[in-house]
């Protein structure tokens, strides 16, 4: 047992002894205290103690690598440090005039995961500490790394990075923790809204009912009974020689046409995505024991949001949120943002028009209060078309108009796409920065200016910078959009915290989570809270409270509504 002062910080890593851990303890000053190394068995039972009686930040590689095997053991942490992850904001960032240097050592490889299976207690594996992607980094190299995170934080103008970095790490902590309690889910519901959209499930290999008999129809409105509608190229040819010239068999372009196969194969689409993606095979290989516990990539996209790998976490479609079910004495908190972008827009460039606009649950319709268009649907189209980079159809269209009436906030997202176009880098409101423009787009651009380029060499120069332009417009606002929801997950998770203990406990959501409200899903400005019956009204007022406390740490001093669509369910469908 390590006997200390409360540390106020404490280094986790591997030790250069075989199944051991070493532990760098630092006080609140940021002077190291001590330095000792324990066995791997031991160390669930020192964590516990040294969280209980100081709650440190710990400072480790990876949460992905060392979190799920505490949890596991019913041992939750409250402030953690990832190095990986803040050593890609520090590496890259513009705020800094010496960004930390980049290394193979510190470049995160997530696999895709296919099943979920619960790590053995700190196994510690045999493998070179020198080898890229190696999961337990020495203790000396995760010092060193630290301190120079440290250093870089110092550097910074202002506390902007530092907080980045501490929401970017809670993050890993709320991810960590949602795979480890689960989705709630019900196997019984998701198998009858199978049942009721596809038919009863098929033979291996075989449609479902209701598919075959629209696969009958679409080839008797095309006169062609061997076409098949799962081959796209198939399907397009039979398309054509009916007298349909589209170019794909995407839902968008048949959507245009009128011909009495478009329903059918529009239906038959819906429900093979239905039946591929979400079908029994999910069922069978996502959800155990009444949970879906996928694995999420805190800032798994390169704006800061978040990727899932495997189970599609991040796509389940609405006719199947009815499955997302809480226990017995249960309920679920599902909380959304009402045009979230639009809105971190207008805070962002202090646009007051905009802002004014925003007030109220639907900024489409103050887009038409404001006078700068007729309909909400153009409202729609033009806030849209001005946050990706539209410049033709009625986004492009209505674009001169949003410049008249909202200056500021156009005028952030338009110097954006002008950096991005002459090849520069953007940063979020936090210091998120852009990718730089990769090889194949400079080499475009050296051809075009060459003495000797053709017109072709121009077209595809202009091309190309016009698409890094829309990608550097839509990354400041989905970025910094992205800062916000992780604010108001630290904020929803630290709030739940407080409150107490279930009477009813949930035991399929683990150790950790069986008696506690916690965070069960994220999705981008969405949440779902899994909260003992007997404190929905409490919960619901934590991720109320939660999203007005992040609006103000990222916009402080800025009016700016930032509503929520806030119900208490059995379930989470829309119709609850």
């Amino acid at each position: 047992m390590i006997e200390s002062a409360a540390p106020h910080e404490i280094v986790l890593g591997r030790s250069t002894r075989p199944d051991a851990w070493s532990l760098v303890l630092f006080d609140a000053q940021g002077s190291e205290q001590s330095r000792h190394e324990i066995a791997a068995s031991e160390l669930p039972v020192e964590v516990s103690r040294l969280e209980a009686g100081a709650s440190p930040r710990w400072v480790v590689r990876h949460l992905r690598e060392v979190y799920p095997p505490l949890l596991a053991a019913g041992i939750r942490i409250r402030r953690a440090h990832d190095l990986l992850l803040c050593h890609a904001i520090l590496r890259d960032t513009t705020s800094l005039a010496d960004p930390i240097p980049s290394s193979s050592r510190w470049v995160r490889a997530d696999p895709l995961v296919t099943t979920i299976e619960t790590p053995a207690l700190f196994d510690l594996h045999e493998v070179s500490s020198q080898g890229a992607g190696d999961p337990y980094a020495e203790i000396d190299e995760l010092l060193a790394e630290y301190a120079r995170q440290r250093a870089a934080q110092r550097r910074a103008p202002d506390g902007r990075l530092a907080l980045l970095c501490a929401a970017e790490s809670t993050g890993a902590l709320v991810a960590e923790e949602m795979t480890a309690a689960g989705l709630p889910w019900s196997t019984a519901v998701h198998e009858r809204l199978l049942v009721d959209a596809l038919g009863p499930r098929p033979a291996s290999g075989a449609r479902p009912i209701r598919m075959a008999e629209l696969a009958v129809a679409i080839g008797e409105s095309l006169e062609d009974s061997t076409v098949n509608p799962d081959s796209p190229p198939r399907l397009l040819k039979s398309l054509r020689r009916a007298g349909i010239l589209v170019d794909s068999t995407s839902r968008w372009e048949l959507g245009e046409i009128e011909h009495p196969v478009v329903e059918p194969l529009l239906t038959y689409k819906k429900l093979a995505r239905l039946f591929t993606a979400n079908g029994w095979s999910w069922l069978a290989e996502w959800v155990r024991e009444e949970r879906f516990r996928p694995i999420y990539l805190t800032g798994g996209v390169v704006t800061g949001r978040w990727a899932s790998s495997g189970g599609g976490a991040l796509q389940i479609p609405r006719s199947l949120r009815p499955a997302v079910r809480a226990d017995e004495g249960w309920t679920l908190v599902c909380a959304d943002v009402a045009q979230l972008e639009p809105r971190v827009l207008a805070a962002m460039s202090k646009d007051r028009a905009m802002a004014a606009a925003a007030r109220g649950a639907d900024l489409y319709e103050g887009v038409v209060r404001s006078g700068a268009v007729q309909t909400r649907q153009e409202a729609k189209y033009a806030v849209l078309g001005a946050m990706y980079g539209a410049t033709t159809g009625p986004s492009g269209q209505l674009g001169p108009r949003l410049r008249s009436v909202f200056p500021r906030a156009m005028a952030l997202v338009d110097a954006a796409a002008k950096t991005g176009e002459d090849g520069g880098v953007v940063s979020t409101l936090l210091g998120r920065s852009s990718p730089r423009p990769d090889a194949m787009w400079a080499a475009a651009q050296a051809r075009a200016s060459d003495p000797d380029a053709d017109g072709s060499d121009e077209r595809v120069a202009r091309s190309r910078a016009r698409d890094r332009g829309r990608f550097t417009r839509n990354f400041v606002v989905q970025g910094t959009a992205a800062e916000w929801s992780l604010l108001w997950l630290a904020e929803i998770r630290h709030r739940l915290s407080a409150l107490p203990d279930a009477h009813d406990p949930a035991p399929r959501s683990g150790p950790v989570f069986a008696r506690r409200a916690h965070l069960a899903f994220f999705l981008h400005d969405e949440v779902i809270v899994h909260v003992p019956l007997e404190q929905a009204d409490d919960a619901a007022r934590v991720v109320q409270d939660a999203a007005e406390a992040a609006t103000r740490r990222l916009f402080p001093g800025f009016d700016i509504d930032i509503p929520l669509d806030l119900r208490i369910a059995e379930d989470a469908g829309k119709d609850s």
